[in-house]
């Protein structure tokens, strides 16, 4: 499987403790996982400039997109956000992470402002799974706890998630819709919400099996099949003998 990780570079990630959450940068560490679990991985950074590296051929090759950004969303062209979209309506799977939830590209998808209530407190957190038989929460039991991690707490102005996955609960008492899939068109979306740059939360094990699985599931399903991942007929609408 082909996997493209869009990452923005900024000062809190160029930090003291961002380098020391992620000593080979953030993208580094999702790459390690990722090609770890066998597929191709490719990094294509972002910044005040954009994502001048996403080339239309990089994009008509990746099968998933990871999305992680922060200060520089406005710097995303419109266009780029479109042909994204657009991708994702044809197939590709695409996982935005944490604060990713204010790009441009989820926001066209989702047809909402994706507002949410914020604290960066460096809290503890709890994913607590919902859905304990959907294949992104395989062999992970009933919580992850995150030790440090900013809140995102409701109301979070998305649309209804078409499949909810994890709640995260934060020490401070706010509930948030953590691990949400949507469908949109041939593709499917993961927004998953920890992921602040200053704290090592992709280095946690569950973590990287969550995403990996994740990866597996929003992949377009003639991918998921070439890989042998097992959420093929786990979610397959049953069809009736009559037809009906």
């Amino acid at each position: 499987m082909k996997i493209t990780i869009v990452c923005e570079k900024n000062v809190a990630t160029e930090s003291e403790e961002g380098r020391r959450a992620y000593p080979q940068g953030m993208d580094g560490c999702l790459s390690a996982f990722l090609t770890a679990a066998g597929h191709g991985v490719a990094c294509i950074p972002a910044g005040e400039d954009g994502v001048p590296g996403l080339t239309e051929e990089i994009l008509e090759g990746t099968d998933v997109l990871f999305w992680w950004g922060h200060a520089y969303h406005g710097a995303v062209c419109d266009g780029l956000a479109e042909k994204v979209a657009q991708r994702v309506l044809r197939g590709m799977g695409l996982i935005v992470l944490h604060s990713g939830h204010d790009s441009k590209i989820i926001k066209k998808l989702l047809g909402t402002s994706c507002s949410l209530v914020w604290r960066e407190a460096a809290e503890h957190e709890r994913l607590w799974c919902v859905d304990p038989a959907h294949p992104i929460a395989r062999g992970l039991g009933d919580f992850i706890d995150i030790p440090h991690e900013e809140m995102y707490g409701e109301p979070f102005d998305i649309p209804v998630p078409d499949e909810l996955v994890y709640i995260g609960w934060f020490e401070g008492g706010e509930v948030f819709r953590a691990g949400c899939v949507f469908r949109r068109g041939r593709g499917k979306i993961f927004y998953f919400n920890p992921g602040h740059e200053t704290y090592p939360t992709y280095h946690i094990p569950e973590v990287q099996r969550l995403l990996t699985q994740a990866a597996e599931y929003v992949a377009p399903r003639e991918v998921a099949e070439s890989i042998g991942c097992r959420h093929r007929a786990e979610f397959a609408i049953p069809v009736r003998k009559d037809g009906n």
